[in-house]
């Protein structure tokens, strides 16, 4: 079943990054073969005045794919709005996920600074996807002066531990209406799911994906985390029980 972020709708619940890719060659077929909608771009690592082959534009279909900007490697509201109005001038697109990072060694975000540089984009007409704490009342904040989504981190970027508090995501999906992306931390097939089957809209992952020995066939076992975790969500797990029930019941079972 396909889902809302402001007014575009995606079926894919997997969004992928573009960086740390052996090649763009490899970037391309794990894109593919991931099944995403939504790829994330930094301003940064993209080079508009070279050759074709050193432009990452030029391996991502635009009839294809969503380019969402990224202001990653922003450490002060200052840059990450002016991030934020360079991607839309090359990108084509109001759409961003806004970082503003607190910290060099854990990349935790700085939630001051992520309430007011979200504040001003959104004034300015940008639809925002900020890369928060898991915070509920951060993303409830967040929500509240009109962000688009909130894109609760799962654990520190590129960290590959997991979802490392579920107890917090889950009080935030209760939280917010918006919808809940998680975001970094994912690094394997089980996280994905484990983030799907506890309700969350979609996950965003790029060091999972390129990181892994195999990229390609981590893209493929992303893709079918994804929808095997959103397929459990909506089934409805068995509640758990401190003691076994059997599975053949013997009530009303004559005995001799």
């Amino acid at each position: 079943m396909s889902y809302k972020i402001a007014n575009k709708e995606f079926t894919s619940r997997l969004m992928v990054g573009t960086g740390k890719y052996a090649s763009f060659e490899q970037m391309q077929t794990a894109l593919e073969q991931s099944g995403t909608e939504v790829v994330t771009v930094a301003l940064r690592r993209v080079k508009l005045d070279g050759t074709r082959e050193e432009n990452l534009l030029n391996f991502i279909d635009r009839k294809k794919y969503w380019i969402l900007p990224n202001t990653a490697g922003c450490y002060n509201v200052k840059d990450a709005v002016l991030t934020s109005h360079l991607a839309r001038e090359a990108f084509g697109t109001n759409w961003v996920k806004l970082e503003v990072l607190g910290n060099e060694k854990t990349l935790f975000p700085d939630n001051e600074g992520l309430l007011e540089a979200a504040k001003m984009l959104v004034k300015d007409g940008f639809v925002v996807l900020p890369y928060c704490a898991d915070d509920p009342i951060m993303c409830k904040k967040l929500e509240d002066i009109g962000c688009a989504a909130v894109m609760p981190l799962a654990a520190p970027i590129g960290s590959g531990l997991g979802i490392r508090n579920p107890t917090n995501l889950q009080i935030i999906l209760e939280t917010v209406k918006l919808p809940v992306i998680v975001d970094a931390g994912v690094g394997c097939a089980s996280d994905a799911a484990i983030a799907l089957e506890l309700g969350c809209t979609a996950v965003l992952m790029n060091t999972g994906i390129a990181g892994a020995k195999d990229p390609i066939k981590m893209a493929v076992a992303m893709k079918n985390a994804v929808e095997g975790g959103r397929l459990s969500f909506e089934a409805g797990r068995i509640p758990k029980k401190l003691y076994a029930t059997a599975s053949s019941p013997i009530d009303g079972v004559v005995r001799s």
